[in-house]
């Protein structure tokens, strides 16, 4: 009964999809076409670039979605943090801004925007509820993106008290999964730990090197199921809240490291270089609002998803390394 309600919402949708060929983007493509969905239209930064009022206005009405989901992002690791950290934070900034109010201004019958934990606050009581967003600032090396990111919800709320726009804002964690970026200019903790480990293991390598302490924490969410979630929010959850994604799991990077390497076959040393960051020292978000709000419970097993991961990796090297955006 469920799917057949499912099949209805979706059937005769025009879903538009920002950053509808990235990572997370393709995942929820593939989920929508599962759904059903009538219409999905994903276009490129090539066919507009959102960090400009007249092309995010141009794509809305051009297109008239019935559904905008905006995943287009400048996103990167710690790196890529600390050496662009004025262009993440305008470019995601200036992004979800114009996209938010095209969406108002064209009367696009629902948006949902992705926001980040990147905002939560440095320390924050665990498990992250959505209540602690404003309790404090975030990490220093994630703050450009996490506030540009915060201030969408914001502009979000506002817009719902003032007109009554139909918008939602969800926060998934940490994502993995096939399909993730492989390049070191761009790569968050898992594809750039499988990278090392399998060049290590390739090249015969005695050791591989690994940035911060190991003791700062990370939740993981497996990319389809986060995919899920967006599509289960954009049905049925129609508040001002901000929603946590995650599956309420926490994993020290040092237990990460071991598992990445037993699973990639790497026996080599690790070695901790103790004068780089950890970034946030913990992390694990609360996902009880999701469950009750639109009945999201994460189903694919960390080791699972990592096995696949790695598998995906080594068949589409070429591909997976590529990847900037």
């Amino acid at each position: 009964m469920a799917g057949d309600r499912a099949l209805d919402f979706w059937r005769d949708k025009h879903v538009l999809v920002t950053g509808g060929r990235g990572f997370l983007g393709s995942a929820v493509l593939r989920a929508l076409q599962a759904r059903g969905a009538g219409r999905i239209t994903a276009p490129t930064s090539e066919d507009f670039d959102l960090r400009r009022r007249e092309d995010a206005d141009a794509m809305v009405d051009q297109h008239r979605p019935d559904l905008v989901v905006h995943l287009a992002a400048k996103v990167g690791g710690i790196g890529a943090n600390m050496e662009r950290p004025s262009d993440l934070y305008l470019d995601n900034l200036l992004m979800g801004t114009y996209v938010l109010d095209a969406t108002l201004r064209a009367g696009t019958p629902k948006t949902v925007m992705i926001g980040t934990i990147c905002s939560y606050p440095k320390f924050t009581p665990v498990p992250f509820s959505e209540d602690s967003l404003w309790h404090g600032y975030p990490e220093e090396t994630n703050a450009p993106y996490g506030v540009a990111k915060l201030a969408q919800l914001t502009q979000l709320q506002a817009n719902r008290d003032q007109y009554g726009q139909s918008a939602v804002y969800l926060m998934p964690t940490n994502l993995y999964g096939p399909g993730d970026k492989f390049n070191p200019a761009v790569s968050h903790v898992i594809p750039a730990l499988i990278k090392k480990c399998v060049d290590a293991k390739e090249s015969g390598a005695d050791a591989i090197e690994v940035w911060g302490t190991g003791t700062a924490s990370r939740e993981f969410l497996y990319v389809d199921d986060a995919a899920d979630a967006i599509v289960l929010a954009s049905e049925q959850y129609d508040e001002g809240e901000p929603v946590n994604l995650g599956t309420d799991e926490e994993m020290p990077i040092r237990d990460l490291v071991g598992i990445i390497t037993e699973l990639v076959g790497f026996d080599g040393e690790v070695r901790w270089d103790t004068s780089r960051p950890d970034g946030q020292p913990r992390r694990r978000v609360d996902p009880s609002r999701a469950k009750k709000y639109f009945g999201f419970e994460a189903s694919v097993p960390f080791r699972e998803g990592l096995r696949r991961t790695i598998d995906w990796y080594v068949a589409h090297r070429d591909e997976a390394e590529a990847r900037t955006s």
